[in-house]
């Protein structure tokens, strides 16, 4: 069976995934789970595919895991909960971060639990003024996953990120901007111009550049100085043989701006 819930179109380079259950405040069922990793590998892969824009509709961006009638029923088998976590809240956080392509988070509303680290994982993260981040897990007496406590110290240090996950009391899209989690504030009705700006806008970039750029910033934060500075180096080799680099720097020389392909 189809799997609904989720929607999906490319236009313009821009490949836009919208949560779409707003009366579960877009709760994550495992098959749209499932979908939206599959989606997200497909954008990576499709060079016609050059950003990709995650919202939701309604009142919620996402509200988590949808929890009813899965994790909390039956009689569990011991790993079973790490298998389901490694297989698939961990695997939707890392088919963001690992996402070939630029990806920004337009947070329309309450983004809970994994739907928070979902939007924390992305590149770029708009809220709206309504947004609101919690850290839920606390509250269900579970411990932060879907990769919570990885993102959040690297994000805003680990007193800060220990605070919001401690207490899990609701942060305002305020907040969060001022304490580095989110890039803008915008107002709500603006939200869906800008995200679609920023997006258009990071579409005709020199896209393999920005994918580097996004994997060398991602690895810096597990690294040493001297794995870095490799890192970066074989990097710029790397693109140097890509038709945008070398429109780029033919751009420069002829004092016009550089027409970017994303090849």
């Amino acid at each position: 069976m189809p799997v609904t819930g989720i929607l999906h179109t490319t236009d313009g380079h821009v490949t836009h995934l919208t949560l779409n259950r707003p009366e579960a405040l877009n709760a994550l069922t495992p098959d749209q789970r499932d979908l939206l990793i599959q989606l997200l590998a497909d954008a990576s892969a499709d060079p016609e595919v050059r950003a990709v824009v995650i919202t939701g509709t309604g009142r919620g961006f996402c509200a988590g895991a949808d929890l009813r009638g899965g994790a909390a029923a039956g009689e569990r088998v011991a790993g079973d909960v790490a298998r389901v976590l490694r297989l698939g809240a961990q695997r939707l956080t890392a088919a963001v971060l690992d996402c070939e392509k630029p990806v920004i988070a337009a947070v329309n509303g309450t983004a809970a639990g994994l739907g928070a680290h979902l939007a924390l994982a992305c590149d770029l993260v708009l809220a709206a003024e309504s947004a609101r981040f919690i850290e839920v897990f606390v509250r269900r007496g579970l411990v932060p996953d879907g990769g919570g406590a990885y993102l959040l110290p690297r994000l805003i240090g680990p007193q800060r990120a220990k605070e919001l996950m401690f207490f899990g009391d609701a942060l305002s899209a305020t907040d969060a901007e001022r304490l580095g989690l989110v890039n803008r504030v915008v107002p709500d009705e603006e939200l869906e111009k800008t995200a679609r700006a920023w997006a258009e806008r990071l579409a005709t970039g020199p896209t393999r550049a920005l994918a580097l750029t996004k994997q060398l910033v991602n690895a810096s934060l597990d690294t040493d100085r001297a794995t870095a500075f490799a890192a970066e180096a074989a990097a710029q080799e790397i693109n140097m043989t890509t038709r945008d680099a070398q429109e780029g720097v033919r751009a420069f020389v002829e004092r016009r701006s550089p027409d970017y392909q994303g090849r």
